[in-house]
């Protein structure tokens, strides 16, 4: 989902004054996956659809959202209503129902992989940063952010990631070291922003998106 579900007003006041819709931790996360899990080891190619969940249904991750938590929910993207949601059947000489030799257990392990290497990676990560924000106090044509510094002790330092405005996914990175605060010759006006942790083995936390200050 774009705009969080538990979200307070004043949040929901935040998010519309720097055009947020599309920078919520369960996009982040959605982000994350496709990032690290997207590849040869899995055999997957991850497409991120940009919708809380599919029409008429709606999945366990949803509980989740409600109560503030990121998520996102992993399906194929050719169902076969036949067999998802019917009593078992025969019908018109159509077979119905969730029965094991409709089962396709090689797409079955690829969707395991790409489970296994989000959650790995994310065991693996820097925490997401902290009190990420956009200093907005004066007018200039650069964009200064400032964040909290995270406890891990293999922790190397941070990123941050831009994009244009119009653009879905994170283009650019921009590394500055074990800081907690860059100035970056960009206008914050023109272009999104985030910032990740990353640890001396290289491994990238989850972006977190900045907040006006």
């Amino acid at each position: 989902e774009g705009v969080p579900t538990a979200e307070t007003p004043g949040e929901a006041n935040t998010r519309r004054s720097v055009g947020g819709e599309n920078d919520s931790p369960a996009r982040q996360l959605a982000r994350f996956v496709s990032s690290v899990a997207g590849n040869d080891v899995t055999g997957m190619h991850i497409r991120t659809i940009y919708r809380r969940d599919r029409f008429l249904r709606g999945g366990d991750h949803i509980g989740y959202l409600e109560q503030g938590y990121p998520a996102a929910r992993f399906t194929e993207p050719n169902e076969n209503y036949a067999h998802q949601h019917q009593d078992v059947r025969v019908e018109d000489g159509v077979q119905y129902g969730d029965l094991v030799e409709f089962c396709d257990f090689p797409y079955i392990t690829r969707v395991a992989k790409v489970n296994a290497a989000t959650l790995w990676s994310l065991a693996q990560a820097p925490g997401t940063p902290k009190n990420v924000r956009i200093l907005t106090d004066n007018l200039t044509n650069d964009t200064d952010l400032v964040w909290d510094r995270g406890p891990e002790p293999d922790l190397a330092g941070y990123e941050v990631v831009w994009r244009a405005t119009d653009s879905p996914d994170w283009t650019h990175v921009i590394p500055v070291g074990n800081a907690t605060e860059v100035r970056v010759d960009l206008s914050k006006d023109n272009a999104f922003f985030g910032v990740r942790a990353v640890d001396r083995d290289g491994h990238r936390s989850p972006v977190a998106f900045p907040r006006p200050d």
